[in-house]
């Protein structure tokens, strides 16, 4: 990473990185691109008009809009694009394997 900062007033927050990051979630079998630079506005439980991050499905990519995690299932993760399709996964997918 070469810049991260969070606008604490507006919740705002961005990430710059050298080079774009494609990772593969193997729990969920799915491709994500990271580009160099993303941004979002943090609310509780939710990333909102988040930029900079896009999921394959099928054979496109597609730009992940919003990230969820609803108060009452907090054992699960949805993310959003701005057409309004979404996916949900168990958030135990994106936990760290080491």
């Amino acid at each position: 990473m070469t810049e991260v900062g969070h606008n604490k007033t507006k919740g705002f927050v961005w990430m710059r990185m050298r080079s774009k990051i494609e990772h593969t979630f193997a729990a969920i079998g799915r491709k994500v691109i990271y580009d160099t630079e993303i941004t979002a506005f943090v609310e509780d439980r939710r990333l909102k008009r988040l930029t900079g991050v896009k999921s394959k499905e099928l054979m496109i990519w597609v730009p992940v809009h919003d990230i969820f995690i609803k108060e009452k299932e907090p054992e699960k993760i949805t993310f959003a694009n701005n057409t309004g399709l979404s996916r949900t996964f168990k958030v135990s997918a994106f936990q760290s394997e080491g």
